[in-house]
């Protein structure tokens, strides 16, 4: 089976060809997740969390039922120019924890501060919540879970470029935050610590607590890194 962020990857480079060779327009549905899961060789179940990750970004929007609404529909280019070099730039380089963190400090406080409640993207923060909530599940997985809520919730200001940018830093901030696991004195006490953090933040969104989830939002970024032992003010300068 091909772990979730390779899944991720095969996935959103196939919509970016499929896009490219003009098989595949905005506003155009992708194929049952049977088709992709056989055409690109990985589980069903890969390929449903894979659309979930494109739908945080922005890329896709998934309906359920019946009728005019359901499946996935695509909504954004991914190779777009702007997009896509964002994304191939944070990628490639070795970008300082501090500087992810007070990068974040700024993106998401104001993001959750705008954030509009009625917005669907927070239906995928919702869905990522529970995720993070299953007993079982581990480090690594929880990390990407985590990095995901963080994108979905930033897209619920509707600022385009926010939820662009904290799209590609996705990944930066899933490492680094798996990387400190190793200065933690307990990962499972972290962990339950940022379950109820991740639903603060969540209900404050959802109860229109404009500032008091901006501040939760920004004390919980600060409060990972602390505890891994690096103060985030100091660790940029």
């Amino acid at each position: 089976m091909v772990a979730t962020m390779k899944a991720h990857q095969m996935v959103l480079g196939w919509v970016e060809q499929e896009i490219a060779e003009d098989r595949l327009r905005i506003g155009q549905r992708l194929p049952a997740e049977r088709t992709i899961a056989e055409q690109l060789q990985v589980s069903r179940t890969s390929v449903r969390e894979a659309i979930r990750v494109l739908e945080a970004m922005g890329i896709v929007r998934s309906g359920v039922g019946s009728g005019p609404d359901a499946g996935t529909l695509v909504i954004a280019d991914p190779s777009a120019p702007f997009t896509s070099a964002m994304r191939l730039h944070f990628a490639t380089s070795h970008l300082p924890a501090g500087d992810i963190v007070q990068t974040r400090l700024l993106l998401e406080s104001w993001a959750v501060e705008h954030a509009d409640p009625a917005s669907a993207s927070l239906e995928s923060a919702h869905a990522l919540l529970e995720a993070m909530d299953e007993p079982n599940v581990d480090a690594e997985r929880f990390h990407q879970l985590d990095a995901e809520f963080h994108v979905a919730l930033s897209q619920a200001a509707g600022n385009v470029l926010i939820s662009t940018m904290m799209g590609s830093l996705r990944d930066a901030i899933n490492q680094y935050t798996l990387d400190l696991i190793v200065n933690l004195p307990d990962w499972s006490a972290t962990a339950t610590r940022l379950r109820a953090e991740h639903h603060g933040i969540y209900d404050a969104v959802m109860a229109g607590e404009a500032r008091l989830a901006s501040e939760l939002v920004a004390a919980h970024i600060e409060g990972y890194y602390r505890e891994a032992g690096i103060p985030p003010r100091e660790a940029a300068q």
